[in-house]
């Protein structure tokens, strides 16, 4: 990806923030969600957002959401606006507890979640008959990525390829990293203002599914991680969470054409630990930008549009076919 950040928006903590604030996402009116609930295998729900295509064989893109993300965020309107230029259907799983609903289950959503991927993209192959691609943001491409690893050679019956957005492949050094400095100060009390509550809530539905005062006290998302995430997902401990959901260390397994895309000033992902050319296989294409930010790459004069990343992606994405 060939992105060249403006002049009027320096550095990878203004590259983050504007374009999520404020950049436009989409020409004209938003796009016009329909919503699906589903009924998932343990009998909770998720919800899925959808923007049909007036071809019924178009293809379908499908998009994994980010960190307490939704359908309404700014990339996710992005490329929904993408999909209704270009004539593709569209969609928007949501992850347990992100559609504005605490589901149901003792259970919430996590950066290794590629069961639930897996579920959620087999039952929209399965349904649409179609061409699928897909693209996942931070914490979802981590996801769909893990996806892919664990799917090895049957990905391909499912989608044609799968794209990866400021990712956190190596979810420990990105968590270690939102927790120092400006970030802590800056990223961490935006996502736990809203995932407390929600962890909250969740044991309220479930006495003692956790530690009740230490997510309570949680002032980082590593202490959230150890007293929630971790143990609710049945794994030991953070650092034993991030280890095993890390899409990282597996790339080389990847069977399927994969775009992993992270701007190498992500205030969130240390350059230091994006993945090599070395430690991917055959069909993972790297692009590492110098600018970008997180989820951000807004393009042209103030106060910036967000459109120039689905078009990139989605021209790497057409290009597998």
């Amino acid at each position: 990806m060939q992105y060249r950040a403006p002049l009027w928006l320096p550095g990878g903590h203004l590259q983050t923030i504007w374009p999520a604030l404020f950049s436009r996402r989409h020409r004209g009116p938003a796009p016009a969600y329909r919503r699906e609930r589903w009924t998932t295998p343990d009998g909770d729900f998720v919800d899925v957002d959808f923007v049909d295509a007036a071809d019924a064989a178009a293809p379908l893109l499908v998009l994994f959401h980010g960190l307490e993300g939704s359908s309404r965020g700014a990339y996710a309107l992005a490329f929904a606006d993408w999909a209704r230029r270009a004539g593709w259907h569209y969609a928007v799983p949501h992850f347990r507890g992100c559609s504005g609903e605490l589901n149901l289950a003792p259970r919430a959503y996590h950066s290794g979640d590629f069961e639930e991927v897996g579920w959620m993209l087999a039952r929209l192959r399965e349904r649409h008959g179609r061409p699928l691609y897909a693209v996942g943001i931070s914490l979802g491409g981590n996801a769909l990525l893990r996806w892919a690893e664990e799917a090895g050679d049957g990905a391909g019956a499912t989608a044609v390829a799968v794209a990866a957005v400021s990712s956190p492949v190596d979810l420990t050094a990105g968590a270690l990293a939102i927790g120092r400095g400006f970030n802590r100060l800056a990223y961490t009390p935006y996502f736990l203002r809203t995932m407390k509550p929600k962890a909250l809530a969740k044991w309220a539905q479930h006495p003692g599914l956790f530690d009740r005062e230490r997510v309570a006290r949680a002032r980082t998302l590593l202490e959230f991680d150890d007293a929630f995430t971790a143990p609710v997902h049945g794994f030991r401990d953070a650092l034993d969470y991030w280890t095993r959901a890390s899409a990282k260390p597996h790339l080389q397994r990847i069977r399927i054409p994969a775009l992993v895309l992270n701007a190498r000033n992500d205030p969130f992902i240390p350059a230091r630990s994006l993945p090599a050319a070395h430690e991917v296989g055959r069909c993972v294409t790297l692009w590492q930008p110098p600018h970008g930010g997180h989820v951000g790459f807004a393009s042209g004069p103030p106060p910036g549009h967000v459109l120039t990343l689905p078009e990139a992606v989605m021209g790497w994405l057409q290009a597998q076919r």
